[in-house]
């Protein structure tokens, strides 16, 4: 009898918190079909003739289409990028360690969590300098640096999880480095890059201090597109969340269909 009762006591917990962290989402999906004056109104409005013109505008006026590319573009290839520099240097950590390694992983991950503003100035007087503001080379290059250190730390975890066996083997049958790690390596670690591929691609996406500071309307992000729905005038609500909502639309999808991955990528060396 206790034990169903805890049973029971967990459910209605985890529904609640399930339901609280649903909630914003659910609002902004309310917000997102008013129109302007619906959408400010007093008291809120919970029945309401539903009207799409928030996102035509959203769609037509405010050209969704090339924010939405350049989110696309610029999380994409700066995964890619990542991934080619992170996979050499996790590789070497996790199979040819020295005494400084784990010292050097704990720095790695530690700038990481930098926080972006105290770098802002040199950066932007760099991306200056070089004509990198405002484009999407220049939030590229960002983005990539930016998950680099998590990049390396995830795939260095999981390859200190491939069994040493099969890579002794291997080099007694006078397998060569490039050829260990391009047929042995990379096979049995595809999921592992997987996983962080994905978990670093949806943090770029969603990453927003750095849109907003090094790009603008050439190269803005989502993130820039919501964010110039705030004018002198006031916010307009029901276009910040039509836009908000086709914003992370397409980030909830892939996490809806890659639960999966991106909980493994998330978790890595977490549990040993």
């Amino acid at each position: 009898m206790h034990k169903h009762t805890t049973l029971h006591i967990r459910t209605a917990a985890a529904w609640f918190f399930a339901l609280l962290l649903f909630f914003p989402i659910f609002w902004l999906g309310l917000m997102a079909f008013k129109t302007e004056a619906q959408a400010i109104s007093t008291p809120p409005l919970l029945f309401f003739s539903p009207t799409l013109q928030s996102f035509r505008d959203v769609m037509a006026r405010d050209h969704y289409v090339g924010y939405a590319f350049n989110s696309l573009l610029t999380s994409v290839l700066s995964t890619a990028i990542g991934l080619a520099i992170a996979l050499p240097a996790a590789y070497s950590m996790a199979f040819f360690p020295t005494r400084g390694t784990i010292g050097l992983l704990k720095f790695i991950l530690s700038s990481r969590y930098m926080p972006g503003v105290g770098a802002l100035m040199p950066i932007y007087i760099c991306y200056q300098y070089f004509g990198l503001l405002d484009s999407r080379a220049g939030l590229t290059v960002m983005f990539m640096l930016m998950n680099l250190p998590i990049m390396i730390w995830l795939l260095y975890t999981n390859l200190r999880e491939l069994p040493r066996e099969i890579l002794e083997a291997a080099r007694m049958d006078g397998a060569t480095v490039l050829h260990e790690f391009r047929h042995i390596v990379l096979p049995l670690s595809t999921g592992g890059i997987a996983s962080t591929a994905l978990v670093c691609m949806v943090w770029a996406w969603n990453e927003s201090f750095w849109s907003l500071n090094l790009g603008a309307a050439n190269a803005g992000t989502l993130a820039w597109l919501i964010a110039s729905y705030s004018s002198p005038e006031g916010l307009f609500w029901a276009k910040l969340s039509a836009a908000s909502l086709m914003a992370i639309a397409p980030i909830m999808a892939l996490g809806w269909f890659c639960q999966k991955q991106l909980v493994q990528g998330m978790t890595f060396g977490a549990v040993k």
